[in-house]
């Protein structure tokens, strides 16, 4: 858990926004080129933060680069546990969750680049959506709700099927949309063995306001100052 600005001393709070800009700024060279030949001296100048700075926090490039990731796994993780939080129905969890993932490439763009560039190595995560997915499944089942053999090949399943349609949106805007995210949602459902009308009326339910967890979004998405 962090730690409460309000406790820490003025240093540690200069620190702490130091490593969250180099944080941001690998976010945006991820989102935009993946893991490429990037220097660490551009890394810290899209920080805005001073060269000598970068080793107070991180080892290498590589160790960086995992902590933005870990970073967007937490943010997509919070987000969807705010929005699924008065949910009861484990099924309808999951396909919240689902149709919530779907449409980051209309609310969270950056976190759908990341995602789709960093690949299915985030099935493997203990943070983001991976784990809540399993947690989902696995309560879908107990109540009957879902008929699995597997829990882990349905995540694979969703896994999977996710990343595919975040990349085809991605690079085909013209062929999906946010009603088709709930269309895969629609499709998975059945694929547990949930019937057409149900998995249906689940699937294109309302789902909640995002207006707030958009904004905060779009302001960490915007490129960093260089100094």
């Amino acid at each position: 858990m962090a730690e409460d600005p309000k406790t820490m001393s003025r240093l540690e709070r200069r620190k702490t926004r130091t490593r969250q800009a180099l944080i941001d700024a690998a976010r945006v060279f991820l989102a935009d080129h993946g893991m490429a030949d990037v220097s660490i001296q551009e890394l810290t100048e899209a920080a805005d933060v001073g060269f000598g700075s970068f080793y107070n926090h991180f080892r290498s490039k590589e160790e960086l680069f995992q902590a933005a990731i870990t970073d967007v796994l937490e943010e997509h993780g919070q987000l969807l546990d705010k929005l699924t939080a008065d949910i009861e129905d484990p099924a309808e969890v999951f396909a919240a969750s689902i149709r919530l993932t779907g449409r980051l490439v209309d609310t969270h763009l950056q976190i759908a680049r990341i995602l789709t560039r960093t690949g299915l190595s985030y099935l493997d995560s203990n943070k983001g959506l991976a784990p809540r997915a399993l947690r989902d499944i696995h309560r879908a089942m107990n109540a009957g709700r879902f008929r699995l053999g597997n829990p882990y090949v349905a995540l694979a399943a969703a896994g999977g099927s996710l990343l595919g349609f975040l990349q085809l949106w991605l690079e085909h805007p013209d062929l999906v949309n946010e009603e088709s995210a709930d269309e895969l949602a629609e499709q998975l459902l059945r694929m547990y063995g949930m019937g057409h009308d149900e998995a249906h009326a689940i699937a294109h339910r309302p789902l909640p306001s995002q207006n707030d967890t958009t904004r905060e979004s779009k302001r960490r998405s915007a490129s960093p100052s260089r100094g």
